[in-house]
């Protein structure tokens, strides 16, 4: 009888939060350790179904790194990074883009399939979704020296986003599962940044929630203790002191650019926690840290 009405009572707690997400859409970037345990696998697409039955529209942007270097490997390709982005040459752009979209977002597709969602695969090149360009960063400065720029291959930046397919698929009650490849005006592939990927799409939706998924408990400070708030404004600030460096930085970028753009807020989540993305939802206390753009 107690379990019971512990039930009800997480139930009774998550009803404010369900009449308020009702009819709006939610981005969650899926990757790290929830697409590699087979019981993460299952809660993730089970909370994604769950989502879209009590009315939110749930849009899933996949990341796929392990994959891609899994396959490198075989090919004895070295993969390299500079700032946390993946150096892409034309060999490993073919690679990338067959294990993105030809692999990972067909496994993500099936698995929310199986579970009893509806789920449509897509890559950012489908309808011209994900435009794109060369992207440019600069070397880290030393005094006296010019300004240098470091070249990542067909790495790319997102230029636009066209969210009328992505609008077509929810209409009619499809779960959109988008790989991370832009397409330039040349038609050349790009590989672009799940993260940033995810961030441009809940901006251009104007989504009441950007989720990441990550293999930690979200931003942490230098004695390793959870931030659980951010604003966008402190962002600069957390990476020029290296309280936020490698690979979370496209992470808080993108959060920083999302609620900026009109996201309502942005979320680092722990995704080897069960059910993270609802605990995230529906809960009063949520995990993971949270970027808002005012307090």
């Amino acid at each position: 009888m107690e379990d019971s009405l512990t039930k009800a009572k997480t139930l009774i707690e998550a009803l404010p939060y369900i009449r308020a997400f009702a009819n709006q859409t939610v981005v969650i970037k899926y990757g790290g350790h929830a697409m590699v345990d087979e019981e993460l696998k299952k809660n993730f697409a089970l909370d994604i179904i769950l989502m879209q039955y009590i009315g939110i529209n749930p849009v899933v942007v996949h990341g796929g790194g392990p994959q891609i270097n899994r396959f490198l490997e075989k090919m004895r390709i070295t993969p390299s990074y500079v700032q946390g982005m993946r150096v892409t040459d034309g060999e490993t752009m073919d690679v990338v883009e067959m294990v993105l979209v030809g692999k990972v977002n067909k496994e993500i597709v099936s698995l929310i399939n199986y579970h009893g969602g509806r789920a449509v695969g897509l890559s950012g090149r489908d309808g011209e979704l994900i435009q794109a360009e060369k992207m440019q960063i600069m070397k880290e400065q030393v005094e006296d020296a010019p300004p240098e720029l470091i070249d990542l291959g067909r790495v790319g930046r997102v230029v636009a986003v066209d969210t009328e397919v992505l609008e077509s698929l929810e209409a009619r009650g499809f779960i959109p599962v988008i790989a991370p490849v832009g397409v330039g005006k040349d038609g050349q592939a790009y590989n672009i940044n799940a993260d940033l990927v995810a961030g441009a799409v809940a901006a251009k939706l104007k989504a009441a929630k950007l989720i990441l998924l990550t293999d930690v408990k979200g931003v942490l400070d230098r004695e390793g203790n959870l931030i659980s708030s951010i604003l966008a404004g402190e962002v600069a600030d957390y990476i020029s002191s290296g309280v936020v460096s490698g690979g979370m930085i496209p992470k808080v970028s993108c959060c920083r650019e999302a609620v900026t753009g009109g996201v309502g807020k942005a979320h680092i989540i722990d995704g080897r926690k069960e059910h993270a993305i609802l605990l995230e939802m529906f809960t009063r206390s949520g995990v993971g840290t949270e970027i808002t753009l005012l307090p």
